[in-house]
């Protein structure tokens, strides 16, 4: 840490001490890329390397750890009084087996084993409807898990990925595109004129645009790719393997579609005026943040608004005039 200039706090000492130890092969790799790029690890870095390695955001209800808890507290119930009831059954047939040594009519013998074995049947029909219904129980845990950290990545109103999960899905790329040298581009998309929506027809006719302009944005990437609210009116896609000229063809795509699509209001069937977009495309420059990358991007987008809006402008300053 010293070697490196990173405070000796104690959320860096855990996040050193873990990548000391190889709790975590992909921290290790981060940190390996991001000292042979000669990159500072300056507060922001560090935060980042914390807060998605050491302790990340937990957005699960409280409520799950209580539900397993019960779940497990019943079953070890269970457990227990089936062990101790095969026990107790075991002493039984013990005693019979005394008892078949001396008894001279065997009738008694035979009417205690079938009383025996009728309550070992019952208890193994018990104890095999105990399982399933703890194995539901614990399925129903896993989806309500699974349906929960399905929300906390993804945006309420658009229903593409949240900014959390935008975060993490950069990171996670430009450490595969440091690795394997292969490009990485953003596009970043702003509602032109947005305040007059909501001004002239209301929220619910601003967030309807927003949800229009998503909707395209998600049709027109690829799987592997990640398309995500950034906040706001802006929009944002991640385009993992896609140079710069490849993320502006795609940007443009979606800026030609957002224009030629026609928006009416739900309420009256009224026809709103179309819906322009303004957008800035960058690629990640090796070794450089996160931050540093959406911000040329951000610097792109804001060129293309002084242009005019409704068009596309890449991080070198080249322009598309709209249709």
């Amino acid at each position: 840490m010293s070697q490196h200039g990173v405070p000796p706090t104690p959320d860096n000492f855990s996040v050193w001490f873990y990548y000391t130890m190889g709790g975590s092969l992909t921290l290790k790799k981060t940190i390996d890329i991001l000292i042979a790029n000669k990159r500072k690890f300056d507060s922001a870095i560090n935060r980042d390397l914390y807060l998605t390695y050491v302790n990340p955001h937990s957005s699960t209800s409280g409520d799950f750890p209580e539900q397993l808890h019960g779940v497990i507290a019943s079953a070890q119930e269970f457990l227990a009084s089936a062990i101790s009831d095969n026990r107790e059954q075991m002493e039984n047939l013990g005693e019979v087996e005394s008892e078949c040594q001396t008894a001279a009519d065997p009738r008694p013998i035979i009417e205690k084993l079938v009383k025996e074995l009728s309550t070992a049947t019952t208890r193994s029909s018990a104890l095999e409807a105990n399982f399933l219904q703890t194995t539901k129980d614990l399925d129903q845990i896993k989806d309500s898990l699974k349906e929960a950290e399905q929300h906390s990545n993804t945006d309420a109103l658009t229903g593409l990925a949240n900014r959390r999960s935008l975060d993490a899905f950069l990171r996670a790329e430009q450490i595969t595109a440091m690795e394997a040298g292969t490009p990485l581009s953003i596009l970043l998309i702003d509602i032109d004129h947005f305040k007059q929506f909501n001004d002239g027809f209301g929220h619910q006719v601003g967030d309807q645009v927003i949800r229009l302009v998503a909707k395209v944005l998600q049709e027109n990437v690829r799987e592997c790719d990640l398309a995500a609210r950034y906040g706001g009116e802006e929009l944002m896609a991640i385009l993992p393997g896609a140079a710069l000229d490849i993320c502006f063809e795609v940007a443009e795509r979606i800026r030609r579609r957002i224009c030629e699509a026609r928006l009416t209001r739900r309420t009256t069937g009224e026809e709103i005026s179309s819906v322009t977009v303004s957008i800035g495309v960058a690629q990640f420059r090796m070794g450089e943040t996160a931050d540093g990358m959406i911000d040329r991007c951000d610097r792109a987008l804001y060129q293309a608004k002084r242009l005019g809006r409704n068009r596309t402008v890449k991080e070198t300053g080249e322009e598309v005039i709209a249709a």
